[in-house]
């Protein structure tokens, strides 16, 4: 049995976590084996959300009939499993176009959760992911998005051993770079949601400092829920991460 806590910094609404982040926590604590033994590598892991995670609050984690839940009290809120498939993977976009595109990020006029720690306006530089993504050209008619983002000194992993001395981004802020864009790919402007599912499989964490080109991709939705994909790609245009997503409708109410 062990701890999971998601500090106020890595909030998505003002009042709970970023889904990303915290499912990417919970991740962390899956036990699997790591494709090629490598520790900076994770297969995919799908994870639940139940509710929204609190913030500053410790989450009991036990695993329980293959899966691994985080609860408060008796209540789950997050359920982690190892997936049997890898997430799609969204075609790259070159650095340029994706920083061409961010101008045209919808968040920079209307944002439904500005302090939002992947894709929040009101957040600094150095605090905040700050992914704005902007569309760019479309994938087999699915509309497609993209942002560059360099990983801060800030978001560091500092206890596993990688394949080089690089600094690396933590796992927990690797999903939730590939979280938000998610939802603005399935069009965040048309209607409030919240992310309630998301698989993921880390190739490698993302180098510190260097910049890496995040891309969005919309594909379909059923009554409440939207469907999305999103793949992080490093420098040198090579997959450092993809995930897929399930976003269910909410009642702006709920998170005013």
């Amino acid at each position: 049995m062990s701890e999971l806590l998601v500090p106020r910094r890595f909030c998505g609404p003002p009042s709970s976590g970023n889904g990303g982040w915290t499912a990417g926590a919970l991740a962390g604590l899956v036990e699997h084996d790591s494709p090629d033994n490598r520790a900076d590598s994770w297969p995919a892991i799908r994870v639940a959300l139940r509710r929204p995670p609190p913030l500053d609050t410790p989450m009991t984690v036990t695993d329980i009939d293959g899966s691994t839940e985080a609860r408060v009290g008796e209540e789950v809120v997050a359920r982690a499993t190892l997936s049997d498939t890898d997430p799609v993977v969204v075609e790259p976009v070159p650095p340029d176009q994706a920083r061409a595109a961010m101008a045209t990020y919808p968040g920079l006029t209307s944002h439904p959760f500005p302090t939002c720690f992947a894709c929040g306006t009101g957040r600094e530089e150095g605090d905040g992911l700050r992914i704005f993504p902007g569309r760019v050209s479309d994938q087999d008619g699915a509309t497609r998005i993209a942002a560059v983002w360099t990983p801060d000194p800030s978001t560091a992993e500092d206890y596993h051993s990688y394949v080089d001395e690089l600094p690396r981004a933590s796992l927990a802020t690797t999903w939730a770079s590939l979280d938000c864009i998610g939802g603005w790919a399935g069009d965040l402007t048309e209607r409030l949601m919240v992310l309630a599912g998301m698989t993921a499989r880390v190739e490698t964490l993302p180098v510190v400092g260097e910049e890496h080109v995040v891309v969005g991709l919309a594909r379909g939705s059923e009554g409440r829920k939207t469907f999305t994909a999103s793949t992080l790609y490093d420098a040198d245009g090579r997959t450092v991460a993809s995930a897929e997503h399930v976003w269910v409708a909410v009642d702006p109410a709920d998170f005013a």
